[in-house]
């Protein structure tokens, strides 16, 4: 199929099933801002560079101004944001090790920032020379090592890329020459050079699509790419897409909706993402109160999922390129759940007959023969499960348990006597999953 230059035929592009299958994957900002690593609670570190250097006057007595404040006290009036280049130098990077953790976290793809707002781009282009971290600083082409880590794993590489940059003098002169002489070139060398499997774009909000003129990147990315039969981008594509144009739904922390207030949302494949703490890149003053803990992210994923979303979460790592120690051990619980309890996450699809906001959460598997229930307390007695008829066929069992169950009909829904089991005897913690099979 040949897709036209508009928004209803782009539309009408079914998101590939690979990633609504996958459920879950990670998020990395890492870049210049990972140097300084600030920002006030509840801010994102990467927005340094936009607050940094000067105090707007619409930015005084806000949280905007405390990036300036700090500026000045750590680094001195002199220190431009651009000189934290010579600061990066991400001596401790493995591209590898990540993509093990990634692994064994459960996750199925990966969104590396190749471009923030900032412009510094984390890979060689020549749309942005000695802009990058191969020209400068530590002389590494991160989306190369890490595409070539993902192409040994069973998780899929792709992209972050912001639309817009802060600083760059064309883009202040004109956004549309800049979309057309710089990001459009930019985004198809970034595409054929590294042949991402997702392509997550950010910072469309100051203009609508027709500025960026994303429906002629979209065109040529679904008719010509060598990317075009398998590449997931987002729906972040001009300040009226989003919840409406382009690829999966994007939310973030929850919140769903387009620069110009609308908040109609077409049926999607769906996208949440958010930081472990409330910075997406690294912020060094955040503490331990400020991240979720493992049973909130447990619950947040099945939440999620049940809902036929997808789970993007971030990690922020250090400017010499560890993934922070709490990030890694919240990585390593989530796979150790998903283990045991991922056979009711993966390939799954929303349960429609259970309401969004039922206590117990449900998923069914995209062949239909198995409908799974997250019991978000731990299985004792009997619990009736009102969104699953009963059938004299079906078959139960609790993953991460070797005790058989049995089937009771219950008013025509399903009901299990769990009876006494030993913690020890389970094999999870914080949500139950249990699997019915007709």
């Amino acid at each position: 199929m040949k897709y036209e230059n508009n928004w209803d035929s782009l539309n009408s592009r079914e998101v590939p099933s690979w990633f609504e299958d996958a459920k879950f994957g990670i998020f990395i900002h890492w870049g210049l801002y990972s140097v300084p690593a600030y920002a006030p609670k509840g801010h994102y570190s990467e927005w340094y560079g936009k607050h940094c250097d000067e105090l707007l006057e619409e930015s005084k007595g806000k949280p905007e101004a405390e990036y300036y404040y700090h500026h000045q006290k750590t680094y001195g009036k002199d220190f431009k944001y651009a000189d934290f280049v010579d600061k990066f130098k991400a001596e401790n990077f493995d591209a590898e090790q990540w993509v093990k953790l990634f692994e064994d976290a459960g996750a199925k793809y990966m969104n590396l920032v190749s471009k923030h707002h900032d412009g510094f781009c984390m890979y060689k282009s020549k749309y942005a020379w000695n802009w990058n971290s191969v020209d400068v600083g530590p002389h590494r082409d991160f989306c190369r090592e890490l595409k070539d880590a993902c192409d040994k794993s069973d998780v899929r590489f792709g992209v972050y890329h912001s639309v817009y940059e802060w600083f760059h003098p064309l883009y202040l002169e004109s956004p549309e020459k800049y979309a057309t002489e710089h990001l459009i070139p930019m985004l198809k060398e970034l595409i054929e050079e590294y042949k991402p499997a997702t392509l997550f774009t950010d910072g469309e909000w100051e203009h609508p699509s027709s500025v960026w003129h994303s429906t002629d990147f979209l065109q040529w990315l679904y008719n010509e790419s060598s990317v075009k039969d398998y590449i997931v981008p987002n729906d972040r594509w001009g300040s009226e897409t989003r919840g409406r144009l382009g690829g999966n739904l994007t939310t973030e922390y929850g919140f769903v909706g387009s620069a110009d207030g609308s908040t109609e949302v077409i049926d999607r494949v769906s996208e949440e993402c958010r930081g472990i703490g409330a910075s997406f890149g690294w912020n060094r003053f955040e503490t331990v109160d400020d991240y979720l803990s493992h049973k909130e992210l447990v619950e947040m994923l099945v939440d999620l999922v049940s809902k036929g979303s997808n789970f993007l979460l971030n990690i922020g790592p250090t400017d010499d390129g560890r993934i922070p120690v709490i990030m890694e051990e919240r990585l390593r619980q989530l796979g150790k759940w998903l283990k045991v309890n991922g056979e009711g996450i993966y390939e799954s699809r929303k349960y429609t007959a259970a309401p969004d906001d039922s206590k117990i959460k449900y998923t069914v598997h995209k062949d239909g023969k198995k409908v799974f229930a997250f019991i978000h307390k731990y299985p004792a007695g009997k619990i009736e499960f009102a969104q699953i008829p009963y059938s004299d066929t079906m078959k139960v069992s609790l993953l991460g348990c070797d005790k058989e169950l049995s089937a009771a009909d219950e008013n025509g829904n399903l009901s299990v006597d769990f009876g006494f089991i030993s913690p020890e005897e389970i094999n999870s913690e914080y949500v139950y999953t249990l699997k019915v099979e007709f």
